[in-house]
């Protein structure tokens, strides 16, 4: 039966706000508002290469929501799974960024208590909605917001699997969030259900208790769990403007391992989304070209190299230019200084 979405995720929308250029959170006047949000960065980045994706989250109704609803619409995902809090006390959540320069990391406040997605309930969406999607997609952040979008999450897990959905989950571990006790918790209770699971080593290690290296532990995860694809991201931070990025995919029904050379030296302007990029790539391979993990490993690792470039928390490179950017990755010798 063929699916109404390729991919739909499910997530908290978030109102971004940033002090302009390098300016700092306690001396500038002026912020600049954009919308993000792990899974709608993922949303947005697979449509911009040509699936159909959408939404799942609640948001105030208001001028702030239908804010919120305009991007996402921009950005060519869906909001037919967007619902709306008609209560008082209704509320996007909002974080704080700051932009770092050398020796001055970046800096991220979170306001993001009792917003509206913490009422987000299976009972806000039709049966028809674990029917309709090829592949669905949340992460560790969602689950750690509250206990019901936890419940919700892991119910909606449970019932698009049993529609016969992909299952992609991100760890995207957060301390600020849950512990990692509290973490290893509750994605282990899930991991029998997913399909495509993106840890990073830092992560298995300090949440999961994993040993060895990166390619032991991706095996130790397919071995515990009916995982098909482990993917695992490798960042080098030389500076907060200058990064090297890279990653490993581990097929699973295959036992094969799939990497490439690290993006060197990418001129960081804003980091924040790249690796919802990263999964918005390695999604749109797997999907694109039934599970080819050295696709998926391609889209994701440019998908999230070139992120790190674009100013707000969300892409906007479509499937040509990502592919340009590949196609320059993998060729040798003298390149064009410019697309033209």
């Amino acid at each position: 039966m063929k699916k109404s979405f390729d991919l739909l995720t499910l997530g908290e929308i978030l109102l971004r706000l940033s002090p302009l250029g390098n300016e700092r959170i306690v001396r500038g006047e002026t912020f600049e508002k954009q919308v993000g949000g792990a899974e709608l960065n993922v949303a947005s980045g697979v449509s911009l290469m040509g699936l159909r994706t959408g939404i799942i989250s609640k948001i105030p109704s208001s001028s702030i929501g239908t804010f919120a609803k305009n991007k996402v619409r921009f950005c060519g995902v869906s909001d037919d799974y967007l619902v709306y809090d008609e209560e008082k006390d209704a509320r996007l959540g909002v974080y704080y960024y700051e932009n770092g320069a050398y020796p001055r990391k970046p800096g991220l406040v979170y306001d993001r208590l009792h917003s509206s997605v913490n009422k987000v309930s299976l009972q806000d969406f039709p049966e028809k909605l674990y029917d309709s999607a090829r592949c669905f997609h949340t992460s560790g952040i969602t689950l750690a917001l509250s206990k019901n979008c936890r419940d919700t999450g892991i119910e909606m897990i449970r019932r698009f699997k049993e529609a016969g959905a992909i299952i992609s989950f991100d760890v995207n571990f957060r301390l600020n969030l849950w512990s990692g006790e509290e973490a290893r918790a509750c994605i282990e209770e899930i991991l029998p259900y997913v399909d495509v699971f993106f840890c990073s080593e830092d992560t298995a290690r300090l949440t999961f208790g994993k040993t060895g290296d990166v390619y032991e532990i991706m095996k130790s995860f397919a071995k515990d769990y009916p995982i098909s694809v482990i993917a695992s991201t490798q960042r080098t931070v030389h500076s907060p403007k200058v990064h090297s990025f890279g990653s490993v995919i581990y097929d699973a029904k295959w036992k094969r391992f799939y990497e490439e050379k690290p993006y060197h030296n990418i001129e960081v302007v804003d980091r924040i989304g790249s690796g919802d990029a990263y999964v918005a790539g390695v999604l749109y391979g797997l999907l694109m070209e039934n599970g080819n993990c050295e696709y998926a490993l391609q889209y994701g690792n440019a998908s999230s190299a070139v992120k790190n470039t674009i100013p707000g928390d969300m892409p906007s490179l479509n499937k040509k230019e990502i592919e340009n950017v590949i196609r320059n990755h993998e060729e040798q010798g003298v390149q064009s200084e410019m697309d033209r």
